[in-house]
């Protein structure tokens, strides 16, 4: 039978115990091989594959060999409890191979596991799993994560106090990072907090989030937008020895102060239109952007924007000056600019 996407979910962290097997199908692997490795555990739990209650075979073991199958879900173990028998990478080539396995399945046999990458409604394999009687199909789709799975997640990992713009920060990752980092940030995050009591804050969870050059890029952008101009220099040397370039510092000004000028223009105030920033901005950062549009002004960020368009301009265009000196002279007149406005 088909599963629907709001009934999956419960699915894959409390199979039936009792069905006959499930078919996990989707474009994104990294997706599918998440929610089969929820369900596997659940059926057969940590030490399932060390007691060998756990068969793997790939779909092309399965179609040089169509009795691995049926072989795997009869055969019994030494350990008790249940047991599970996974085909890899199947395609509808191998339905024929899986349909005497489901066909003859009987309770106590071990439950047939399988996942593909995407199946059309005219697929050999869905309709073999969808029109089973004890057999699930469920399809896996590129759309993030709901609040209740990545809730789920936070508790597997031992996170229950979690603050609420951590975990607004958490479900704004959840929107940009791959399945396999949020997990992974979120399985860190546990390691983080282990034996801690205290409410999980916004800086937690940036100090788990996978990290990049965008801190550096941060970093110059507050000292510019901070007015402190005698830090400019050192810190540009620090990015450039990582290998950032000129126009990629260009291009994060541009960003920066464009969401000051967004927070600046807004009715409400610096405050109402950071809120309405996409992606959102949480914790000390926020605070931050907030003063920042807050002692710059709307008619003074305008005119850091012309200057920082100039520069981009000069950047992309045939000119004799050497690139790092044309963005550390920009920065220094933003700097400048500010002071003289603020």
């Amino acid at each position: 039978m088909k599963l629907s996407a709001r009934d999956a979910a419960g699915y894959f962290r409390k199979p039936d115990p009792e069905g006959a097997g499930l078919l996990i199908y989707g474009g994104d692997a990294m997706r599918v091989a998440l929610k089969r490795q929820d369900v596997i555990k659940a059926l057969v739990g940590e030490n399932g594959e060390e007691e060998m209650r756990l068969t793997r075979m790939s779909g092309a073991d399965l179609r040089k060999d169509p009795a691995l199958l049926g072989d795997a879900i009869k055969s019994q173990g030494f350990f008790p409890g249940h047991r599970v028998a996974f085909v890899e990478d199947a395609t509808d080539t191998v339905a024929k191979a899986i349909t005497p396995a489901l066909a003859d399945w009987e309770p106590g046999d071990a439950q047939i596991i399988v996942t593909a990458g995407q199946l059309n409604a005219r697929s050999a394999l869905r309709k073999l799993f969808e029109g089973h009687k004890t057999a699930y199909a469920v399809g896996i789709y590129d759309d993030p994560p709901s609040r209740d799975e990545i809730e789920a997640n936070l508790r597997d990992a031992g996170l229950s106090n979690v603050g609420r713009d951590a975990m607004d920060l958490v479900i704004a990752y959840s929107r940009e990072m791959a399945p396999g980092d949020l997990r992974q940030t979120i399985e860190k995050l546990g390691l983080y907090m282990l034996d801690s009591k205290d409410e999980i804050t916004v800086a937690d969870v940036e100090a788990c989030a996978p990290q990049s050059n965008e801190a550096g890029l941060d970093d110059v952008l507050n000292v510019v937008a901070d007015l402190k101009t005698k830090e400019i220099g050192p810190l540009l040397s620090r990015l450039y020895a990582q290998g950032t370039q000129p126009v990629a510092l260009c291009i994060a000004a541009m960003r920066h102060f464009r969401q000051l000028h967004v927070a600046a223009s807004d009715p409400g105030g610096p405050s109402a239109g950071i809120g309405r920033l996409k992606p959102p901005v949480f914790g000390p950062r926020r605070d931050r952007m907030v003063r920042q549009a807050s002692n710059w002004g709307r008619i003074n960020l305008e005119e850091a924007l012309s200057t920082i368009t100039e520069a981009d301009l000069t950047l992309r265009s045939a000119h004799t000056a050497p690139d790092r000196a044309l963005v550390e002279r920009m920065f220094i007149r933003l700097a400048m600019l500010g002071r003289r406005r603020s």
